[in-house]
């Protein structure tokens, strides 16, 4: 690769920051390509040049929160949407989590630019990520993401009898969702009623579509796991702040 790319990108390819923050760095001039300043947005650089940011960067980067919040139903992850409001309004002082280990003291600055890295549908519950990091929310839904997420989903079978084994295995592998083959899964049962889904995508509402497929109706959808953070105990429309010995 030696062809120029964007400054900005190019310090989201190397972890350092997301796209957003390499854009708010480079216009404060905290932005150096082999030494020198660069304070001009869209600047492009070659691949061998060297980067570096200046410390209020890092500072600014350090002070940046993420929390985990226990999604209840008839939240929308994102933005408010027909009536419904944004999960990020549960993220309040008297909202959080008693058993919080992190020093991190709560602080209202904390909301400014506080947003999933992920999503559940307003109609699922369980592990949602908010975060002010863009290194977490490109770690979590970049394009070469490959972290797994775990749901417990409970399911009612529409047909007599019960799931074949062979419609199983097609849902750990061999179903395709909008013209594309879907990444091999991890899919059993738990009981009799309830599957375990890992998963390495986020297609939209992926899970209940592939239940379609193979003639199940979804009852109740949970997510418990995103790589090694898990929802634990934490209760329903409450959230605490990632530790900074957890990492996905």
């Amino acid at each position: 690769m030696t062809e120029p790319l964007r400054l900005s990108k190019r310090m989201s390819e190397l972890g350092l920051c997301s796209r957003r923050e390499a854009d708010e760095w480079i216009a404060r001039g905290w932005v150096r390509v082999d030494g020198k300043v660069v304070s001009e947005l869209g600047s492009k650089v070659l691949p061998t040049q060297k980067i570096t940011v200046e410390k209020q960067a890092a500072a600014q980067q350090a002070r940046r929160v993420t929390v985990l919040l226990h999604k209840p139903v008839g939240y929308v992850s994102g933005q408010a949407e027909d009536g419904y409001k944004p999960a990020v309004t549960l993220i309040r002082p008297e909202t959080r989590w008693k058993e919080d280990g992190s020093d991190e003291s709560f602080h209202p600055s904390q909301l400014r630019s506080l947003v999933p890295a992920g999503r559940l549908d307003i109609d699922s519950v369980g592990l949602l990520v908010l975060t002010q990091d863009g290194r977490v929310a490109k770690q979590l839904i970049g394009e070469t993401t490959s972290i797994e997420k775990e749901y417990l989903v409970r399911v009612q079978y529409t047909k007599p009898g019960t799931l074949p084994e062979a419609d199983l295995r097609k849902l750990n592998h061999g179903l395709w969702m909008d013209g594309k083959p879907l990444l091999p899964a991890k899919v059993r049962w738990q009981n009799a009623d309830q599957l375990s889904f890992t998963l390495k995508e986020g297609r939209k509402r992926q899970i209940r579509r592939m239940c379609e497929m193979v003639g199940l109706r979804v009852l109740g959808l949970k997510r418990v796991r995103i790589g090694r953070v898990k929802l634990g105990e934490l209760p329903p429309g409450q959230w605490r702040y990632l530790r900074p010995d957890e990492s996905f």
